[in-house]
């Protein structure tokens, strides 16, 4: 499940609600150059790295994707992905659009997501009462969420989430839907019917 969202949607909320409904699920964890916000820890929310790290991992073509998002790297490890599909583990992937666009052009099977804020007025709001962030970051992240929006119309899914318990269900219901696809389902259909 590739998700992505602006800054502010409720994209990270609804990806660890999600992990919590679906505990076989695993998230991808990324590498970031950006340093951690209060409360994050190094392996559990990101594998925080310096920038001189990140380009050894580019260079190395370590990365199955990988973006600048407001002034810090991101990737995801192409080892991440690898081990989850030998290990058949379907991995949850919380990333920007620049990131999601390039797995899409390399990924068969997964379900690309997009999350909306039920408007501008109200992602702003809602970025203003993180308090984290300052007023620059703030237009930089609502200039980059008009950007970011105009993405959506490649994404398999789109959900807005104006009532996180509505959105919720909603992502819950394509993560079933998924798991019943036709390419996930032919090994079990198969035993049974002898097909």
């Amino acid at each position: 499940m590739i998700i992505s969202a602006p800054s502010g949607a409720g994209k990270t909320t609804l990806c660890r609600e999600l992990l919590k409904r679906f505990p076989a699920m695993r998230e991808s964890i990324s590498y970031t150059t950006r340093q951690p916000r209060s409360g994050e820890e190094h392996g559990r929310d990101y594998y925080f790295v310096s920038r001189d790290e990140f380009q050894g991992m580019i260079r190395e073509d370590a990365f199955a994707e990988w973006a600048e998002v407001h002034g810090n790297l991101y990737g995801t490890a192409l080892k991440t992905l690898e081990e989850a599909r030998r290990n058949g583990i379907d991995l949850v992937l919380d990333i920007d659009c620049q990131g999601a666009r390039r797995l899409k052009e390399q990924l068969d099977g997964g379900s690309f997501i997009f999350v909306l804020p039920p408007d501008m007025a109200e992602l702003r709001r809602r970025l203003e009462s993180r308090s984290s962030d300052a007023p620059e970051v703030i237009e930089r992240r609502i200039k980059r969420a008009a950007e970011e929006i105009r993405e959506a119309r490649w994404y398999d899914y789109i959900i807005i989430n104006d009532n996180f318990e509505d959105a919720f269900e909603e992502l819950c219901a394509i993560v079933v839907a998924h798991g019943l696809r036709t390419s996930r389902m032919l090994e079990q259909v198969s035993k049974l019917f002898d097909i």
